[in-house]
């Protein structure tokens, strides 16, 4: 297994920083910031911050395979249909049949998740609108191409994707799918997200809620905030 010698970044914050500066073009725009909880939401929290955007979340949840729940062959967005990685689940023998159970897992979380992030808010219309769609890096791109569909599904009018770290194959598969793709580092070699980050401590519910209310005060609601 390849090991990262040095990482790239120190932590979220500093990816999100970066990222701004990539993404200046957007500053005080009518853009908003859609962060994949729960570790993209500290990097879109600056990225939210530096622009001066709302910030809000997007449910994902990968479907992991059933006798190794950690590898994604699928994932599933609030509001979309389950993205379903075809070629490795022909390479694996697996059917979608097989996933039913950890489908309806995984939604259950989705659900769960959004009503604990939103407080009781409904997700805000989108339609027409530029989202700018973070996380902090992704290693199969499942999750991200669930969050691209659910997007589409609502309407919007630009997708701009702002990430961390991709493999480079993945990168360019998904360069293709949106309007603008930021990625800070494509490297050919890659295992997992926080191989690259010195410090990938684990974000827990709390942190997601105090950085999403924080957002919320120095905004104006997305809910309100028309196209």
């Amino acid at each position: 297994m390849f090991a990262q010698s040095a990482p790239l970044f120190q932590d979220r914050n500093e990816v999100g920083r970066r990222l701004a500066s990539r993404l200046g073009h957007y500053a005080g725009s009518n853009a908003i910031v859609v962060a994949l909880p729960r570790g993209g939401v500290v990097v879109g929290s600056e990225i939210a911050a530096a622009l001066g955007l709302p910030l809000e979340v997007l449910i994902v949840r990968k479907i992991g395979h059933p006798s190794n729940p950690e590898f994604g062959v699928a994932a599933v967005a609030e509001g979309g249909a389950p993205v379903w990685d075809r070629e490795v689940l022909r390479a694996l023998r697996v059917t979608t049949a097989d996933l039913k159970p950890r489908l309806m897992e995984e939604e259950r979380e989705v659900a769960r998740r959004a009503r604990v992030y939103r407080e009781g808010r409904g997700f805000p219309e989108v339609k027409g609108r530029i989202v700018l769609l973070v996380d902090d890096g992704t290693a199969t791109g499942n999750t991200l191409r669930a969050a691209i569909a659910s997007l589409r599904f609502r309407g919007v009018r630009r997708i701009a994707v702002a990430v961390g770290v991709a493999p480079a194959e993945v990168a360019k598969e998904l360069r293709r799918t949106v309007e603008e793709w930021v990625c800070l580092a494509t490297p050919g070699r890659f295992s997992a997200v926080g191989q690259f980050y010195r410090h990938f401590d684990p974000v827990d519910d709390g942190e997601v809620l105090e950085l999403l209310r924080r957002a919320r005060h120095a905004n104006v609601d997305p809910v309100m905030r028309q196209p």
